[in-house]
């Protein structure tokens, strides 16, 4: 928004109104703007290592609500901002808010979830991230029309909004079966919140799998340094590489920086914002696809598909930014137009594969001894990138314009080939006989099944 880019950040407003000199590709090259940006991940980062450990001794519920209280400090704090300090302080707690959200809500519904049905719960949790920015979207449109220059304030205060319903209904919560039998060895209890959320009476054997895994978990002091044992390499690899492809997409910048984007090819304020709403639509109308189909097609599908589908995109956009918007040129309505379709679809193609896998894989494959630690890492490397992609992507929109859709789209292809050959299908799986899969897998098989120390934890627990 102009007044809000005036007020905390007088120069990149002068360079965006007043400078004729300076490429398309840098007037937002602001190493303050991507910082009160990436404050945020900063802060992130290191709440997620205090709530894994937060989520493995008091539960998952717990860990929701610190994350929600922090996420009312936070938006309140921006919202009455009046220095660019007072913002960042702001970012900051949201930022606590996420670590502790996003560590917590993915294994909350995963352990939730029947097995039958879990991806399309723990894609919800994906869906409903889109649908948030969806409609933030939409109030930044409607306060950027607000005169006085205020509107900015509502934007920013209206987080408030969302973090309350997260923190008081979390109250009202049961805690999983999983937690419970971890932390108290109530089995009653669990079971009664089984037989609550399956709706069937007969438990008993998704039971004592929970107990087995807990018995199991319980011999797991320190789960950050059991992680790095030969039998978790799998998911060790797969809670860092997840979240570094799903980064490496491009998605994040493209999502931070969707306004930008479109005025630096010639959009004003308000069609930059417009824009940005129409490619939430298309995210989350996505994401509900996904989770209508992704338990009967399965994962490694729609991650082909959508991989297929984001490099098309990154590729003609790129060429398209290359050949017709250059330096200081401006895109014609025609292909300003085209260019809005194609990030649409790349959107989509996101929206079908490493948006809502990149939470669904990870919150699915990590053994309860180490399912906090390992969700705590996922966290943890997902904010390092985005952090690093929310600081640098400004800079290298600036260095290598165009040619930053051509190396998103390289790092695709790397990614879709890791799927292929190291990611085993989970569709389908019981949450707690998930190393099956890795016992079975061509390449994964050599480090669970030459492990005797957890083939004899294994034996001695049955």
């Amino acid at each position: 928004m102009d007044h809000f880019l005036k007020k905390f950040f007088p120069e990149v407003f002068k360079k965006m109104k007043e400078d004729k000199t300076t490429s398309n590709y840098c007037k937002f090259d602001s190493q303050l703007l991507t910082f009160f940006t990436s404050s945020l991940y900063i802060a992130a980062l290191v709440a997620s290592f205090f709530a894994s450990q937060v989520t493995r001794a008091f539960g998952r519920k717990s860990s929701i609500l610190l994350g929600g209280a922090a996420f009312i400090i936070g938006s309140a704090i921006g919202g009455a901002a009046y220095n660019v300090v007072m913002l960042i302080f702001g970012r900051i707690f949201l930022g606590v808010g996420i670590g502790f959200a996003n560590q917590s809500v993915p294994l909350y519904l995963a352990e939730m979830a029947p097995p039958k049905k879990r991806g399309a719960f723990t894609s919800g949790f994906n869906f409903c991230v889109g649908i948030g920015i969806l409609i933030a979207n939409l109030i930044n449109y409607g306060a950027a029309k607000i005169r006085g220059g205020w509107g900015w304030r509502i934007s920013l205060a209206m987080a408030a909004a969302p973090a309350s319903i997260l923190t008081l209904g979390a109250l009202f919560l049961p805690d999983t079966p999983n937690s419970i039998i971890q932390h108290g060895k109530n089995y009653e209890k669990a079971k009664r919140v089984l037989q609550q959320i399956r709706g069937v009476d007969d438990v008993q054997i998704e039971l004592d799998d929970l107990i087995q895994a807990s018995d199991i978990a319980k011999a797991i002091k320190h789960p950050f340094k059991d992680i790095r044992k030969r039998r978790y390499r799998p998911q060790l690899v797969m809670s860092m590489a997840i979240p570094f492809f799903q980064q490496l997409t491009g998605i994040n910048t493209i999502t931070f920086y969707a306004p930008v984007l479109f005025r630096t090819i010639g959009r004003g304020e308000s069609a930059s914002l417009l824009s940005a709403i129409v490619v939430g639509v298309v995210g989350s109308s996505a994401v509900i696809l996904t989770s209508l189909i992704v338990d009967k097609v399965g994962r490694k599908v729609l991650f082909f598909v959508g991989g297929a589908v984001m490099l098309v995109c990154q590729l003609i956009i790129g060429g398209i930014m290359a050949v017709k918007l250059g330096d200081h040129g401006q895109l014609s309505t025609t292909y300003a137009y085209l260019v809005l379709i194609l990030v649409c679809m790349y959107v989509a193609g996101f929206g079908l594969s490493w948006g809502p896998l990149g939470w669904l894989i990870p919150s699915e494959i990590f053994p309860l001894e180490i399912r906090s630690a390992a969700q705590g890492i996922r966290v943890a490397v997902d904010f390092v990138f985005i952090f690093l992609g929310a600081q640098t992507f400004l800079a290298m929109l600036c260095h290598l314009k165009a040619g930053i859709f051509f190396f998103f789209g390289g790092w695709v292809t790397v990614m879709t080939a890791f799927v292929y050959l190291l990611l085993p299908e989970t569709k389908n799986v019981p949450i707690e006989r998930m190393e099956k899969i890795w016992r079975e897998h061509w390449f994964w098989k050599r480090f669970v099944l030459n492990d005797e120390d957890y083939n004899g934890n294994k034996a001695e627990t049955t």
